[in-house]
């Protein structure tokens, strides 16, 4: 795991030492001040379940604009033909992932695993049947990732590190929320475990970090809405300084997932003042 180069191999907590790397705590204290503050907000105390429902529009179009369907929010918002092959599909599939992440959280405390098993399964929808969704990829099978063009780990590797990841979460950390989250979602992508949607299941369980942590527990706070703002280009350098595994790289992944998280909850509050004036 990248992470793992960037802390003590020796620490009984390797999630929790990567809150130590520079320019991390800033990230973190930003992010809690970010959530404190559209939490505070007074349209949630009456309507939360309408801004989660908008954040959770706008996380799904995020995700699905960084895997290469860049549609505007009212076109998401209003149609319906999520089947059709390309773009349709892949918005479709964001919109699944973010619908079903909610309700997986009891289940990733006992085995993420079959949590990113059954996420890649709600991503591929009409081709689950096809042998290969739902679990790891084996031997030399391909991987359809439009983001990352980082060297893709064998399947031997994947295996491993996915048991680590899932070994390391089991057994429970002293890690800020974002610190976890930023690890789960760099890890995805830099393994890509399934032949297709990596980055939207990636991003997914980003958000049931998040969500299960108790840091965003009504999903209110959409990183994707962030990752897509700060753009492709931002996002893939970012990912290749946690896959180098240096702590510079690492800290910056995490930073750049803090400034998403920021930014998803900065929309929020847009949506919160727009309940207020009536315009929404």
């Amino acid at each position: 795991m990248a992470a793992h180069s960037a802390s003590s191999n020796t620490s009984a907590d390797p999630l929790a030492a990567l809150a130590s790397l520079p320019g991390v705590a800033e990230a973190v204290d930003s992010v809690r001040t970010g959530v404190d503050r559209i939490y505070g907000h007074r349209i949630m105390r009456r309507r939360s379940n309408e801004v989660s429902s908008e954040a959770a529009l706008r996380g799904a179009r995020g995700s699905a604009a960084l895997a290469g369907a860049d549609w505007e929010l009212e076109e998401v918002r209003r149609r319906s033909d999520f089947g059709v092959a390309g773009e349709p599909r892949t918005v479709g599939a964001a919109l699944r992932l973010t619908a079903e992440a909610g309700q997986l959280l009891s289940v990733w405390r006992q085995s993420p695993l079959r949590v990113l098993a059954r996420l890649h399964l709600v991503a591929a929808g009409r081709d689950a049947a096809d042998e290969t969704v739902g679990r790891p990829r084996l031997g030399a099978e391909p991987v359809d990732e439009p983001v990352v063009e980082l060297p893709l780990p064998g399947a031997e590797e994947v295996a491993g590190r996915l048991d680590g990841l899932s070994r390391l979460l089991l057994a429970g950390s002293e890690a800020p929320a974002l610190v976890t989250a930023a690890v789960v979602h760099g890890e995805l992508l830099a393994l890509r475990p399934f032949g297709s949607y990596n980055g939207l299941v990636a991003r997914a369980a980003e958000r049931i970090v998040l969500i299960g942590s108790g840091l965003d527990p009504k999903a209110i706070c959409p990183a994707e809405v962030g990752h897509a703002e700060l753009g492709r280009a931002a996002y893939t350098a970012a990912l290749e300084g946690y896959v180098s595994g240096t702590p510079d790289g690492v800290a910056a992944w995490i930073a750049h997932c803090g400034r998403a998280v920021d930014l998803g909850a900065r929309e929020s509050t847009a949506v919160c003042e727009a309940l207020q004036r009536g315009a929404a």
